[in-house]
Protein backbone atom coordinates (compact mmCIF):
# COMPACT_ATOMS: atom_id res chain seq x y z
CA UNK A 1 0.00 0.00 0.00
CA UNK A 2 1.13 3.30 -0.96
CA UNK A 3 0.33 6.14 1.87
CA UNK A 4 0.40 9.05 -0.31
CA UNK A 5 -1.88 7.91 -2.93
CA UNK A 6 -3.96 7.35 0.03
CA UNK A 7 -4.26 11.06 1.56
CA UNK A 8 -7.47 13.03 2.23
CA UNK A 9 -8.09 16.30 3.72
CA UNK A 10 -9.00 14.31 6.62
CA UNK A 11 -6.36 11.98 7.30
CA UNK A 12 -2.28 13.06 7.07
CA UNK A 13 0.37 10.54 6.45
CA UNK A 14 1.03 9.74 9.99
CA UNK A 15 -2.88 9.17 10.78
CA UNK A 16 -2.86 6.59 8.10
CA UNK A 17 0.50 5.08 9.05
CA UNK A 18 -0.77 4.62 13.11
CA UNK A 19 -4.21 3.03 11.52
CA UNK A 20 -2.82 0.57 9.19
CA UNK A 21 0.04 -0.59 11.70
CA UNK A 22 -2.51 -0.87 14.53
CA UNK A 23 -4.72 -3.18 12.56
CA UNK A 24 -1.59 -4.75 11.88
CA UNK A 25 -1.08 -5.59 15.53
CA UNK A 26 -4.68 -5.86 16.51
CA UNK A 27 -5.06 -8.41 13.48
CA UNK A 28 -2.10 -10.36 14.79
CA UNK A 29 0.37 -9.81 11.72
CA UNK A 30 2.64 -8.07 14.20
CA UNK A 31 3.29 -9.98 17.55
CA UNK A 32 3.83 -8.85 20.85
CA UNK A 33 7.75 -8.48 21.00
CA UNK A 34 8.39 -7.49 17.21
CA UNK A 35 9.95 -5.01 16.49
CA UNK A 36 9.27 -2.11 14.37
CA UNK A 37 11.84 -1.45 11.71
CA UNK A 38 11.15 2.39 10.84
CA UNK A 39 13.11 1.85 7.28
CA UNK A 40 10.95 -0.87 6.20
CA UNK A 41 7.60 0.67 7.28
CA UNK A 42 8.98 3.42 5.26
CA UNK A 43 9.19 1.57 2.01
CA UNK A 44 6.04 -0.61 2.34
CA UNK A 45 3.99 2.10 2.34
CA UNK A 46 5.83 4.67 0.58
CA UNK A 47 6.49 7.40 2.99
CA UNK A 48 9.77 8.82 4.63
CA UNK A 49 10.46 8.04 7.96
CA UNK A 50 9.59 11.25 9.37
CA UNK A 51 5.72 10.20 9.46
CA UNK A 52 6.83 6.35 10.22
CA UNK A 53 8.50 7.97 13.79
CA UNK A 54 5.32 10.09 13.91
CA UNK A 55 3.23 7.23 13.63
CA UNK A 56 5.24 4.98 15.96
CA UNK A 57 5.28 7.88 18.74
CA UNK A 58 1.63 7.68 18.54
CA UNK A 59 1.03 4.35 19.00
CA UNK A 60 3.62 4.46 22.15
CA UNK A 61 1.09 7.11 23.52
CA UNK A 62 -1.82 4.66 23.62
CA UNK A 63 -0.08 1.50 24.75
CA UNK A 64 0.30 -0.32 21.09
CA UNK A 65 4.06 -0.36 21.32
CA UNK A 66 6.70 0.47 23.80
CA UNK A 67 9.93 2.03 23.17
CA UNK A 68 13.21 -0.80 24.53
CA UNK A 69 15.82 2.13 24.23
CA UNK A 70 19.25 1.04 21.40
CA UNK A 71 16.57 -1.81 20.20
CA UNK A 72 14.38 0.61 18.53
CA UNK A 73 10.88 0.63 19.38
CA UNK A 74 8.72 -2.90 19.17
CA UNK A 75 4.85 -3.95 19.49
CA UNK A 76 4.22 -3.88 23.39
CA UNK A 77 4.78 -6.72 25.81
CA UNK A 78 2.74 -6.99 28.88
CA UNK A 79 3.37 -9.50 32.00
CA UNK A 80 0.97 -12.42 32.66
CA UNK A 81 -0.16 -10.20 36.02
CA UNK A 82 -0.82 -7.10 33.77
CA UNK A 83 -2.50 -8.91 31.46
CA UNK A 84 -5.04 -10.73 33.75
CA UNK A 85 -5.88 -7.34 35.48
CA UNK A 86 -6.80 -5.99 32.26
CA UNK A 87 -8.99 -9.02 30.97
CA UNK A 88 -10.60 -7.63 34.46
CA UNK A 89 -11.41 -4.75 34.01
CA UNK A 90 -12.19 -5.38 29.86
CA UNK A 91 -15.05 -8.26 32.13
CA UNK A 92 -16.43 -5.07 33.67
CA UNK A 93 -16.45 -2.67 30.72
CA UNK A 94 -18.11 -4.73 28.58
CA UNK A 95 -20.69 -6.10 31.43
CA UNK A 96 -21.92 -2.31 31.58
CA UNK A 97 -22.11 -2.23 28.11
CA UNK A 98 -24.35 -5.16 28.04
CA UNK A 99 -26.42 -3.73 30.84
CA UNK A 100 -27.20 -0.48 29.31
CA UNK A 101 -27.73 -2.37 26.20
CA UNK A 102 -30.25 -4.37 28.04
CA UNK A 103 -32.39 -1.39 28.80
CA UNK A 104 -31.57 1.17 25.47
CA UNK A 105 -30.91 -1.08 22.54
CA UNK A 106 -33.40 -0.51 19.59
CA UNK A 107 -35.40 -3.07 17.52
CA UNK A 108 -33.22 -2.68 14.49
CA UNK A 109 -29.79 -2.92 16.60
CA UNK A 110 -31.17 -6.02 18.43
CA UNK A 111 -31.94 -7.75 14.75
CA UNK A 112 -28.43 -6.67 13.80
CA UNK A 113 -26.98 -8.53 16.56
CA UNK A 114 -29.31 -11.41 16.53
CA UNK A 115 -28.11 -11.67 12.56
CA UNK A 116 -24.46 -11.36 13.66
CA UNK A 117 -24.49 -14.12 15.96
CA UNK A 118 -26.39 -16.45 13.87
CA UNK A 119 -23.37 -15.64 11.21
CA UNK A 120 -21.15 -16.68 14.28
CA UNK A 121 -22.70 -19.66 14.26
CA UNK A 122 -22.25 -20.62 10.72
CA UNK A 123 -18.82 -19.27 10.74
CA UNK A 124 -17.87 -21.58 13.54
CA UNK A 125 -19.02 -24.54 11.13
CA UNK A 126 -17.45 -23.50 8.12
CA UNK A 127 -15.20 -20.45 8.32
CA UNK A 128 -11.68 -20.45 9.64
CA UNK A 129 -10.37 -19.26 13.43
CA UNK A 130 -9.42 -15.73 11.88
CA UNK A 131 -12.86 -15.26 10.65
CA UNK A 132 -14.80 -16.34 13.86
CA UNK A 133 -12.67 -14.64 15.38
CA UNK A 134 -13.51 -11.44 12.91
CA UNK A 135 -16.98 -11.87 13.23
CA UNK A 136 -16.61 -11.90 16.90
CA UNK A 137 -15.54 -8.45 17.15
CA UNK A 138 -18.54 -7.37 15.08
CA UNK A 139 -20.84 -9.21 17.40
CA UNK A 140 -19.10 -6.70 20.38
CA UNK A 141 -18.96 -3.53 18.54
CA UNK A 142 -23.09 -3.85 17.81
CA UNK A 143 -22.93 -4.65 21.59
CA UNK A 144 -21.09 -1.26 22.42
CA UNK A 145 -23.21 0.84 20.13
CA UNK A 146 -26.56 -0.35 21.73
CA UNK A 147 -25.60 0.53 24.92
CA UNK A 148 -25.91 4.04 23.57
CA UNK A 149 -22.48 5.66 25.40
CA UNK A 150 -19.61 7.74 23.41
CA UNK A 151 -17.15 7.27 26.95
CA UNK A 152 -17.63 3.71 28.00
CA UNK A 153 -17.84 2.70 24.24
CA UNK A 154 -14.47 4.34 23.16
CA UNK A 155 -13.06 3.39 26.62
CA UNK A 156 -14.06 -0.15 26.21
CA UNK A 157 -12.83 -0.37 22.16
CA UNK A 158 -9.31 1.29 23.42
CA UNK A 159 -9.04 -1.55 25.68
CA UNK A 160 -9.80 -4.04 23.49
CA UNK A 161 -7.12 -3.02 21.08
CA UNK A 162 -4.42 -3.39 23.79
CA UNK A 163 -5.62 -6.93 24.89
CA UNK A 164 -6.55 -8.15 20.94
CA UNK A 165 -3.27 -10.54 20.58
CA UNK A 166 -3.76 -11.83 23.29
CA UNK A 167 -7.86 -12.26 23.20
CA UNK A 168 -6.86 -14.26 19.89
CA UNK A 169 -5.13 -16.63 22.24
CA UNK A 170 -8.20 -17.19 24.21
CA UNK A 171 -10.26 -17.42 21.43
CA UNK A 172 -8.05 -20.13 19.68
CA UNK A 173 -7.80 -22.71 23.13
CA UNK A 174 -9.55 -25.81 21.86
CA UNK A 175 -13.45 -25.16 22.98
CA UNK A 176 -13.57 -21.78 23.49
CA UNK A 177 -15.46 -21.18 19.90
CA UNK A 178 -18.30 -23.01 20.99
CA UNK A 179 -18.12 -21.99 24.51
CA UNK A 180 -18.12 -18.46 22.85
CA UNK A 181 -21.37 -19.30 20.54
CA UNK A 182 -23.35 -20.37 23.57
CA UNK A 183 -22.39 -17.41 25.96
CA UNK A 184 -22.74 -14.99 23.36
CA UNK A 185 -26.77 -16.54 22.92
CA UNK A 186 -27.03 -15.75 26.54
CA UNK A 187 -25.96 -12.30 26.46
CA UNK A 188 -28.24 -11.54 23.70
CA UNK A 189 -30.98 -13.49 25.29
CA UNK A 190 -31.32 -11.08 28.56
CA UNK A 191 -30.57 -8.11 26.14
CA UNK A 192 -34.14 -8.69 24.29
CA UNK A 193 -35.53 -9.20 27.25
CA UNK A 194 -34.42 -6.17 29.03
CA UNK A 195 -33.00 -8.01 32.08
CA UNK A 196 -30.30 -5.36 32.52
CA UNK A 197 -28.40 -7.31 35.97
CA UNK A 198 -28.75 -10.53 34.07
CA UNK A 199 -27.14 -9.30 30.57
CA UNK A 200 -24.17 -7.66 32.56
CA UNK A 201 -23.15 -10.41 34.45
CA UNK A 202 -23.51 -12.85 31.44
CA UNK A 203 -21.48 -10.44 29.52
CA UNK A 204 -18.49 -10.63 32.69
CA UNK A 205 -18.89 -14.31 32.96
CA UNK A 206 -18.15 -14.26 29.41
CA UNK A 207 -14.92 -12.47 29.03
CA UNK A 208 -13.75 -13.25 32.70
CA UNK A 209 -10.51 -15.79 32.69
CA UNK A 210 -11.60 -17.98 35.14
CA UNK A 211 -10.75 -21.75 36.11
CA UNK A 212 -9.40 -23.94 32.45
CA UNK A 213 -9.69 -20.93 30.42
CA UNK A 214 -7.39 -18.93 32.78
CA UNK A 215 -4.71 -22.14 33.46
CA UNK A 216 -4.85 -22.79 29.47
CA UNK A 217 -4.72 -18.82 28.56
CA UNK A 218 -1.15 -19.13 31.52
CA UNK A 219 -0.34 -21.88 29.76
CA UNK A 220 -0.65 -20.67 25.98
CA UNK A 221 1.55 -17.22 27.27
CA UNK A 222 4.04 -19.07 29.03
CA UNK A 223 5.06 -21.30 26.19
CA UNK A 224 5.58 -18.81 24.05
CA UNK A 225 8.98 -17.18 26.23
CA UNK A 226 11.15 -18.15 28.97
CA UNK A 227 10.17 -15.07 30.84
CA UNK A 228 7.35 -13.56 32.33
CA UNK A 229 6.69 -11.64 29.33
CA UNK A 230 5.38 -12.34 26.08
Amino acid sequence: MNIQQSITKKNTRTEILVSEIEKLIVNGSMVPGQRLDEMVLAKKYGVSRTPVREAIRALIAIGLVQNTGKQGSQVAKLSISMLIEMFELMAVLEGMCAQLAARRATKNQLFEMQKTHELLEKTFEKGTHKEFYNVNLQFHDLLYNASHTQYLAEETLRLRRRLSPYRMRVTFQPGRMNSTLEEHNKILIAIKKGESELAKNEAISHLRLIGNDLEDFIASVSSSTKSDYL
